[in-house]
């Protein structure tokens, strides 16, 4: 059966009340995984520099207590500026991190699983209630991402931020990761749209496996190259093409991995 191609175009925005939805399901997904960690997986190296499955825990837990209160948010963020300067790091996220990891990794993984599961309502909750007011605030994100609304940092990026710490943990340990369509399909769809928003670059993109999809954008430069991927037409041009495990996808433009051709398109996850 020939898989169904949707225009980036027509892919629908994530609004704030899908958006909390997303999150709880994600959310109660790392709990599931956490509960499955064995003793010694928490040692377990992963993908991000200097991270063991312990520190990468106790990141995502530190953001959803940041999630959860603005005063802790608040303080993440003015040791992070600190933590930034004196380690020299190019965001100041990269210093609020380092801060939540420094604070959180002695509580060990009894003391970071209880702590998560008392968290994520909570975040849930803070996230649901962010005030209405400061959502359209433009802050700056990591590049190529600019300057974006507070709600998307909110409703989209810290959702995102705990898909690819799940991603980073099961592929660390050798653990199952649970994909289904309508979740992580759907949060795949909404990086593909960014993505194309972001770069505006011209694609044909087939994404497999359980979070996959086709996609095509012909609105953009389509004389990019794409690193010897073959051509499809579309409105009468031809685009670069790529087939790629939707999962493979996001850890590439994510920098997990080093793209090329259409994957030199990077997407901070």
């Amino acid at each position: 059966m020939t898989p169904t191609t949707t225009d980036v175009r027509a892919i629908p925005k994530v609004r704030h009340d899908e958006a909390m939805a997303l999150a709880a399901t994600e959310y109660g997904r790392f709990t599931d995984v956490l509960r499955g960690l064995d003793p010694g997986d928490w040692a377990a190296s992963t993908v991000c520099d200097g991270w063991d499955v312990a520190a990468m825990v106790a990141h995502v837990l530190g953001a959803a207590e940041a999630n959860a209160s603005m005063r802790e948010n608040a303080h993440q963020m003015r040791l992070g500026r600190r933590v930034q300067r004196e380690l020299g790091l190019g965001h100041v996220v990269h210093g609020a991190n380092e801060v939540q990891i420094r604070e959180r990794r002695a509580l060990g993984p009894e003391g970071l699983v209880e702590r998560w599961g008392r968290a994520v309502p909570r975040a849930l909750k803070g996230r649901r209630r962010f005030p209405p007011f400061l959502r359209p605030v433009r802050i700056p994100f990591e590049e190529p991402l600019g300057k974006r609304p507070l709600a998307y940092l909110m409703d989209i990026v810290y959702t995102r931020d705990v898909w690819m710490h799940r991603v980073d943990i099961c592929r660390a340990t050798g653990h199952h990761l649970e994909l289904t369509p309508a979740h992580d399909g759907r949060m795949v769809a909404d990086m593909v749209a960014d993505w194309a928003h972001t770069h505006r670059h011209a694609f044909s993109l087939e994404l497999t496996g359980p979070a996959g999809g086709t996609y095509v954008n012909g609105q953009g430069d389509a004389g990019s190259g794409d690193g010897g991927s073959d051509n499809r037409e579309h409105s009468g041009q031809a685009l670069p093409h790529l087939t790629i495990d939707a999962v493979e996808w996001a850890w590439t433009v994510s920098g997990r991995a080093k793209g090329t051709g259409l994957l030199e398109h990077s997407l901070p996850l």
